[in-house]
C-alpha cells in the first residue's frame, strides 16, 4: 500500500514542479498533477502485472492523454497544458542517459540496447497521444454528425 502511496505522490509532484516550471497557470497545476499521476499509475501498474515498459509507456500516455482532455474540458483550457507535464514521469530520460554513457565508456552493445529501449518507449508516448487524438477526434465529430441530423429532423416536421 505504501508502495502506491508513493508513487502517487512522487509522480504528482514531479509533475506539478515541470508545469510550474513552464508557466502553467496556477488554478491548472493540480490538475496537470493528477494528469501525469494517472499516466505513471498506469504505467507502473502494467510493470508490476509484468508488461513491458514500450506497453506501460504507451497505456501511461493513454491515461495522460484522456485526463488532459478531460481537464481541459472542465476547465476550458488548451490540452497542451496538461498533456505536456503530464508526460515528464514517462519520459526514458534514465535509459537516454544510460545509453549516452555506454557510448562514452566504449560499451557499444549496451550503448545500442539502451537507445534502442529509449526510442520505443518515446514512440510509443508519441503513439499513445495520436490514438487519443483520433480516438477524442472522432467522438466529437460523431456527436456533431448526430446533432445535424437531430436537427435536420425537427427542420421537418
Amino acid at each position: 500500500m505504501w508502495h502506491v502511496l508513493i508513487q502517487f505522490s512522487f509522480s504528482f509532484l514531479a509533475t506539478a514542479a515541470f508545469a510550474i516550471i513552464t508557466n502553467v497557470p496556477r488554478k491548472a497545476l493540480v490538475w496537470c498533477g493528477l494528469a501525469g499521476a494517472v499516466g505513471w499509475m498506469i504505467y507502473w501498474l502494467c510493470l508490476a502485472m509484468g508488461g513491458g515498459a514500450a506497453l506501460g509507456s504507451l497505456l501511461g500516455s493513454l491515461g495522460v492523454a484522456f485526463a488532459s482532455d478531460l481537464f481541459s474540458k472542465q476547465l476550458k483550457m488548451p490540452v497542451t497544458i496538461f498533456n505536456i507535464p503530464g508526460m515528464v514521469p514517462l519520459v526514458p530520460g534514465g535509459l537516454a542517459y544510460q545509453a549516452v554513457r555506454s557510448l562514452v565508456t566504449g560499451a557499444y552493445q549496451d550503448a545500442a540496447f539502451f537507445t534502442v529501449q529509449a526510442i520505443m518507449i518515446a514512440g510509443a508516448i508519441a503513439l499513445g497521444l495520436v490514438i487519443s487524438e483520433v480516438f477524442n477526434h472522432n467522438i466529437r465529430s460523431f456527436k456533431l454528425k448526430r446533432e445535424a441530423i437531430v436537427l435536420k429532423r425537427r427542420k421537418k416536421k
